[in-house]
């Protein structure tokens, strides 16, 4: 079933009662890849990632991960993957190097805790309670933990909620430096940046089914295809204007002031936009270029904000 795949998902089913988590889902993870499930809260994305883990069991569908079943063989699992939940609580007196030499004997493979603490700039706090920590700390030893096993695939469930963009940054660093050692990636988010940044594919969640799968490129063009060119000027635009070179609808509001292009094409629109303001004498305030984010393509898929 898994042809080579670190995670292999097929008709996927998760019930609680009459609610239905997870909705017949189908994916695959390559190895060495960065995969993202993006969702907003309650999607079906924590619930996915606990049946992979062998947290949770599945109600139907088949799940292979690194060719084992978690349902069946959960500890042949559990020993070759490192996870990163969304919160990770330890008790407070424990130290960092502690956490880690403890973590290390759960597994029959680990590399070097002392190594690990280095490369996560955590060797300073090597001997501080875990609730001296600040919450970036926190995270980096939560990750820490989680690759304390040398694992072939890692699951980040939400690795930056809650942290600030400059600790955010630093996780950032850290998971592009587990890609480029070819280590495989599950992560969900419901943060678009970090998914167009860190992900090679994503997975768009919403109630529970997959709606958009693919490279963030490929889901952007082929669910919005179009990009925005926006322009202000200092007096008002002639009317009418003239039919720009690739461009689709184009709106402009009662003062004549800016101008809003759709088009497939935005670096020929853009071109022809700039030439015949330049030829017309219009004086320029602004102009850019916006392309289509997975923002913008969740809100076309379901018509609401993904952290909604």
């Amino acid at each position: 079933m898994n042809n080579g795949a670190a995670i292999s998902v097929r008709g996927l089913t998760k019930r609680y009662g009459d609610v239905e988590a997870v909705r017949g889902i189908d994916f695959e993870v390559r190895a060495g890849e960065v995969f993202g499930l993006l969702g907003p809260n309650g999607a079906g994305k924590t619930t996915t990632v606990e049946i992979l883990e062998g947290l949770r069991t599945r109600t139907s569908g088949e799940v292979r991960v690194l060719g084992y079943d978690p349902d069946s063989q959960s500890m042949q699992i559990k020993d070759r993957i490192g996870v990163s939940l969304q919160a990770t609580n330890l008790p407070e007196k424990i130290t960092v190097l502690e956490a880690l030499e403890l973590f290390a004997a759960f597994y029959t493979r680990n590399t070097s805790p002392h190594q690990l603490l280095k490369r996560l700039q955590l060797w300073e706090k090597r001997n501080a309670f875990y609730s001296t920590l600040s919450g970036g700390q926190k995270q980096r030893l939560a990750l820490a933990l989680a690759m304390v096993n040398e694992p072939s695939l890692v699951f980040l469930d939400e690795p930056t909620t809650g942290l600030d963009p400059q600790v955010r940054l630093e996780i950032h660093q850290l998971i592009l430096e587990l890609r480029q050692a070819n280590c495989t990636i599950l992560l969900t988010t419901h943060y678009i940046e970090e998914a167009e940044r860190l992900c090679d594919r994503v997975a768009i969640i919403d109630a529970g089914r997959i709606i958009e799968m693919g490279t963030p490129r490929e889901i952007q063009q082929r669910t919005l295809g179009n990009s925005l060119i926006e322009l202000q000027t200092a007096s008002a635009l002639p009317d009418p204007l003239p039919a720009f070179a690739a461009a689709g609808k184009v709106q402009v509001p009662e003062d004549r002031r800016s101008m809003t292009a759709h088009s497939a094409h935005p670096a020929r629109t853009l071109v022809d936009v700039v030439k015949w303001t330049d030829q017309a004498g219009i004086e320029l305030v602004d102009i850019h270029l916006k392309r289509p984010t997975l923002e913008d393509v969740f809100i076309e898929l379901t018509g609401k904000r993904l952290r909604e």
